[in-house]
């Protein structure tokens, strides 16, 4: 970080003499001001063939220069990157803190210098009297998703207590909805949308997880914006603990939104020469709807370099199936059949380790029962290897139960105030991982079971919120996350062949920083289809299909008690990973006949369905949801309409299938997983009987649904 005395003036020429420069990802452009101590961002482009017609960047700025009103300040505090309360931002400033005695609570910086490309900018800035330092990254990717984050130094000979780092981009002015997703456990990923008038809306979170009901994530946008149309900017702050996000319309015209993680008092204290850096904001813009937003996110994961890139195996997962009951001649026979259907993956949950007969007791102790399995887990490891399939296993490494052997022997190993009775949630307590020697407990007891046993994959679970979370007397949600992402760092590197699904009590932690060291997201503990299908459309928005899990029940669901047909089921599974989640000993044969149809019919499409642009169809009915995959050569796609519930109409109008080549030539027919056919109806559409050929052009136009029971759904299968 430099620290030069010879700083420019913050509304100096740096950078060559140039005031504003302009980033290129993708199709679009975005043009920042560079006349301040951070860079601001002036203007988003899209559909930019050339950046010659773009023109001059400063110029573009000053037409983009808001006005300075009457009864306020002389001159307009910029909404920069890290917006200064020293120059009279109004809303959250960039550098929350102070020193012991209270002061450098406001920092004016000073630019020190401004490097650029193509696609980056790092811009750097001092405060000599306050003893600050502070940087600001910008990254613009080729998914036209733009990247930011901040650094913090204390350049002073004082401890330097900071309170909150946040980034601030302008909006533009066209903004006039907010869209949020909230919900709760077994309801995650719901969209809510506010009017965006005077005033702020904030999402903050203190659950010490991504969380289920505040997933840090907005979305602003044109009034009435939907799947297919309207104008909007997303924003991502990639962060898996606290978290704040900030929509305000300031009363001098100014849009901005605002994010940065959620520090708890005195959680950061920086030494002189210590650093923070802020997690990443992530954003993107679309002029075609939420599905354009999704194609820049889900372009950017893709493309990093962890993404998976081979076929995603069909797991059978064995909690709904036996819970705690763990009995290896069934655990054997359930193998059996996983593998006689397709099944690839097979995945030993909870209860295997020791003292682990209920979720009361055994948190800790990572070590394999005696009394359930006097051989280990070797018996079921090598049976599963030996069917041909891959084994994997469940921990909870983050948690501990009171009555395990760890917490007898270490009661100080909780993450939680001295002298408090902590909270209790599911039984269990969360571990200090700040704690080196927890740590190393931890490490050494995942890594004995790792190096035992023939493992390819863990479901890394976490089930409670931290509360009064504290090390050392100190809160401590910041260090305790990063404390995880190390530890799954270290794992990684040390058996880089496991994969990781993060689980959450389902979608609890989900986000762009976490999913740099996973594979896979668990989308929700509820596995009913009727409430899937929304879950796995909020959560569509950011994260493509290939990374959210999404499994088959058992016919009765486990968390709201409904019933579904296989068909349904499997229709709302079939796009994701998919999995089984079911007892498929109980299964008839009938029913483990249609199973294996349906892996069979997801392994045929999967590199479809986990490659292709994921789509969202507007339609007229509410009663009618239909979402589809299309592969990039526009050569072939599928698409699921489901009726969730009795429409108003006897028929539904047609749905507009757009995105497909317009003079192309489709084959357009039902696809079929199960014996399952639409609702009565006294005929429905030709097309649903042997298929029918359309262009592109004629797919959009609409085609028309059969008549459907509610609770049901059909899949159309477009090759051309």
């Amino acid at each position: 970080m430099p620290t030069r005395a010879d700083v420019r003036p913050s509304n100096g020429s740096l950078n060559g003499g140039a005031t504003a420069t302009i980033l290129r990802g993708g199709d679009a452009a975005v043009v920042f001001d560079l006349t301040s101590a951070a860079p601001r961002l002036a203007a988003w482009l899209s559909g930019i063939d050339d950046i010659a017609q773009i023109g001059d960047p400063a110029a573009l700025v000053a037409a983009h220069d808001a006005p300075t009103p009457e009864a306020g300040l002389d001159q307009l505090a910029p909404a920069t990157l890290l917006a200064e309360a020293s120059l009279g931002f109004p809303g959250r400033p960039g550098i929350e803190g102070h020193r012991h005695n209270g002061t450098a609570w406001s920092p004016r910086m000073a630019a020190v210098e401004v490097a650029t490309t193509a696609e980056s900018i790092v811009a750097d800035a001092v405060d000599e009297q306050a003893g600050l330092g502070q940087r600001v990254e910008v990254q613009f990717d080729s998914a036209s998703v733009l990247m930011i984050r901040a650094t913090v130094t204390n350049t002073g000979d004082t401890k330097y207590e900071l309170n909150g780092v946040t980034l601030t981009v302008q909006l533009p002015g066209w903004c006039d909805e907010i869209m949020r997703l909230g919900g709760r456990w077994v309801n995650e990923f719901r969209p809510e949308r506010v009017p965006f008038t005077a005033g702020a809306i904030e999402v903050e979170n203190r659950a010490g997880r991504t969380s289920h009901d505040r997933f840090p994530v907005l979305f602003a946008g044109s009034a009435n914006f939907s799947e297919e149309a309207g104008s909007i900017w997303a924003a991502h702050l990639a962060h898996s603990g606290n978290t704040r996000l900030r929509a305000e319309a300031l009363s001098d015209g100014r849009r901005v939104l605002q994010a940065g993680e959620l520090l708890l008092p005195g959680e950061i204290q920086l030494e002189p020469g210590d650093s923070y850096r802020s997690p990443w904001l992530y954003l993107a813009a679309s002029d075609a709807g939420l599905n354009g937003i999704s194609d820049s996110f889900h372009a950017h994961l893709r493309a990093r370099d962890n993404h998976p890139t081979t076929a995603r195996p069909v797991l059978l997962n064995t909690w709904e199936a036996v819970y705690f009951d763990h009995d290896l001649d069934t655990l054997v026979a359930l193998a059996d059949r996983a593998a006689e259907i397709g099944v690839e993956r097979f995945v030993l949950d909870d209860g295997w380790f020791r003292h682990r007969r209920s979720d009361k007791a055994g948190l800790g102790d990572w070590y394999v029962d005696e009394t359930v399995w006097p051989n280990g887990l070797h018996p079921i490891a090598d049976h599963v290897v030996e069917l041909g399939m891959e084994f994997g296993l469940w921990f909870e490494p983050e948690m501990v139960n009171p009555d395990s052997d760890l917490m007898r022997a270490h009661p100080d190993w909780v993450l939680a105030p001295v002298g408090q009775d902590p909270a209790l949630a599911r039984h269990q307590l969360v571990l200090d991982l700040v704690n080196p020697d927890a740590y190393g407990y931890l490490f050494g007891c995942i890594d004995a079971v790792l190096t035992d046993y023939p493992i390819s994959y863990i479901k890394w679970d976490m089930n409670r919120n931290l509360v009064s979370p504290t090390h050392a007397g100190r809160a401590t949600v910041h260090h305790q996350t990063h404390a995880v992402y190390r530890l799954i760092d270290e794992l990684r590197a040390a058996y880089a062949d496991v994969e990781i699904e993060s689980c959450s009590s389902g979608g609890g932690r989900a986000d762009f920083e976490i999913l740099k060291r996973t594979e896979r997201i668990w989308t929700s503990d509820c596995n009913d289809a009727l409430d899937r299908h929304r879950i796995q459309r909020g959560f569509s928005y950011l994260l493509p299909p290939e990374l959210m899990g999404a499994h088959i029940g058992p016919p009765r669901s486990h968390t709201t008690g409904r019933t579904h047909s296989l068909a349904f089921r499997a229709a709302m599974a079939f796009f994701g990973h998919l999995g089984i989640e079911w007892n498929v000993l109980t299964a008839s044969a009938d029913d483990r006949q249609a199973l294996g149809h349906v892996i069979a019919e997801h392994k045929r499409l999967r590199g479809l369905l986990h490659t292709g642009r994921v789509v969202r169809f507007d339609h007229s009915d509410r009663a009618i949801v239909a979402n589809g995959v299309i592969a990039h050569n526009r050569a072939e796609a599928l698409v699921v309409a489901a009726q969730i519930e009795t429409s108003a109409a006897l028929a539904v109008a047609p749905i507009r299938i757009t995105g497909l080549e317009p003079q192309r030539m489709y084959r357009v027919e039902l696809l079929d997983l199960v014996d399952d056919r639409p609702g009565k109806a006294k005929q429905q559409p030709a097309w649903t009987d042997g298929g029918c050929e359309l262009t592109g052009t004629q797919l959009g136009a609409g085609l028309q649904l059969p008549i459907l029971n509610p609770e049901s759904a059909v899949l159309v299968h477009i090759t051309s």
